[in-house]
């Protein structure tokens, strides 16, 4: 079994860091992407397992790449937990997301919730 793919789309670089070693902890490999036009590419050409992703980006929005993730048929799989601070926005996307998070989002928090959201299965040696 290869290890999942969380991609974080997050501009915030002190948040996008602690996102990716959060992630790592739980076992991800992470890839982080801190523009809209960036992520939209990026989506379109991997099937990442998780995805962590900021509502207000440069150029794109979250709620613009929420939908491209919901409208891409290889990417039914993709579970996304949106973190915003804008908590009025990310109520109102609530049903598209697997998971909403309001920030600050601690290390711990996303690390657990990452595991329960898309458990990975200890490799056997």
């Amino acid at each position: 079994m290869s290890t999942p793919l969380a991609l974080i789309i997050e501009d915030d670089e002190d948040l996008s860091m602690i996102f990716a070693a959060a992630l790592a902890a739980a076992q991800f490999k992470t890839e982080v992407i801190q523009d809209g036009n960036a992520a939209a590419v990026r989506l379109a050409v991997t099937r990442p397992d998780v995805v962590v992703l900021d509502l207000h980006l440069p150029n794109i929005s979250g709620r613009e790449l929420l939908e491209q993730i919901r409208g891409d048929a290889r990417l039914t799989h993709t579970r996304v937990m949106l973190a915003s601070a804008d908590a009025l926005m990310a109520q109102s996307m609530r049903r598209d997301a697997d998971l909403v998070l309001l920030k600050p989002v601690s290390f711990s928090q996303l690390r657990d919730l990452a595991k329960r959201l898309y458990p990975v299965k200890a490799t056997q040696d």
